[in-house]
């Protein structure tokens, strides 16, 4: 099934709700975190040759530890890590990491592709993926479509999902507090109740919380969004476990960036993974961690690939940033000429093109902006293209 955005989600690039037709999670398969990502790895390495989209943080390394220990214990040929660098853009330089992490693994093949301004959200990468399969999420899912050229005719491993995978509910404080995760003073108390106040009165105060700070969205298209955000947000499961089987697996989210992904490998004839968020390793750690989820991410990691990776990787709390990249000047100079047509009528009205242009104007936008500028090129594209 294909998941299209909604016009309020092309206000801010992101998915939310339930996808159609997508069941609940109900599986209850034994084993580990371990064992369920080697599961969704094995398959891809038996497809060669099998790419790693390799950034250096620490779900990609993961995954591609995972993937070098299993070839070397199953006898298949090593995956090849593959990372996008960006010399010009310091915020997203993850050489130390990068290299401790092939070194500790000892992998003999790394691939590295430098860019420039190619991979800019309305650089010729970005412009060929419009043409090709439309406005999808997410909203850089070109970044993938040159590793995913090298892997032509194989398979691709992600580390897309970790987010998802270690922190899908907030609503968990009284689960949190019963199996003695946290200590019971003051805040925590205060915060369990919030969590079981009934649900008028977490919809009025998720309203408050939602801060969206987005000038090119109308006053009332805001307020549309921000209603339907705080009642998503106040229907929360208040377990952990609920909310991956119900919520996580089922969303939007999840499900539109799984099948922007699978759509571009297959514009190469590649199988695409993401093992954490494939739905075994989903409803393996819903078992196994239950209602009150993991222990926190660098725990988790450490416990089920410590013996992988080195302890500093596990451990890292800093993240690179790619958002310089996808603005890098032709997205500027488009935007520059943009006229305000291509939005069509309805989410025209919801827009407001000159908080949009303003928002533009800006050295880096908010990457909320980036579906708008996608909806609004193709359509640029699509009327310039040749005529059959």
């Amino acid at each position: 099934m294909t998941h299209r955005f909604t016009d309020l989600e092309l206000l801010w690039t992101v998915p939310y709700g339930r996808a159609a037709g997508v069941g609940d999670l109900t599986a209850r398969p034994p084993g580990t975190l371990r064992s369920a990502v080697e599961d969704a790895v094995l398959p891809a390495l038996h497809r060669p040759p099998c790419v790693v989209s390799f950034s250096g943080g620490r779900d990609s390394s993961t995954v591609l530890a995972v993937a070098t220990a299993l070839a070397r214990r199953e006898g298949l040929a090593l995956p090849v890590p593959v990372t996008n660098t960006f010399p010009a853009v310091p915020a997203s330089h993850e050489g130390r990491w990068q290299e401790l992490v092939v070194r500790h693994l000892d992998l003999p093949e790394w691939t590295r592709l430098e860019f420039t301004d190619e991979l800019d959200v309305a650089g010729p990468v970005a412009r060929d993926t419009l043409r090709r399969l439309g406005v999808r999420a997410p909203f850089n899912l070109h970044f993938h479509a040159p590793i995913a050229a090298l892997a032509a005719g194989g398979s691709l491993l992600t580390g897309v999902g970790g987010d998802e995978l270690f922190s899908p509910v907030a609503r968990l404080t009284p689960y949190r507090l019963l199996s003695r995760r946290w200590d019971v003073n003051r805040r925590t108390v205060r915060d369990a109740a919030l969590d079981l106040a009934p649900r008028p009165l977490r919809v009025r105060r998720s309203s408050r919380r939602i801060d969206l700070p987005y000038g090119w969205v109308r006053p009332a298209a805001l307020r549309r969004l921000r209603t339907d955000l705080a009642r998503l947000d106040a229907t929360e499961p208040l377990s952990w476990e609920r909310a991956v089987r119900r919520r996580v697996w089922p969303g939007r989210r999840l499900q539109m960036h799984r099948e922007g992904l699978d759509r571009l490998g297959a514009l190469h004839g590649v199988a695409v993974e993401n093992p954490f968020c494939a739905p075994g390793v989903l409803a393996t750690t819903a078992t196994a961690w239950g209602r009150p989820g993991p222990r926190g991410r660098t725990r988790e990691l450490r416990a089920q690939f410590g013996d992988l990776l080195p302890a500093d990787l596990l451990e890292r709390s800093t993240k690179s940033s790619f958002n310089a990249a996808f603005w890098a000047g032709p997205a500027r100079e488009w935007a520059r000429g943009w006229s305000g047509d291509g939005l069509g009528g309805d989410l025209a009205d919801l827009v407001d093109v000159e908080g949009l242009h303003q928002e533009w104007s800006g050295a880096e936008p908010d990457p909320h902006s980036f579906s708008l500028l996608h909806t609004a090129l193709l359509a640029s594209l699509t009327r310039s293209a040749p005529q059959r």
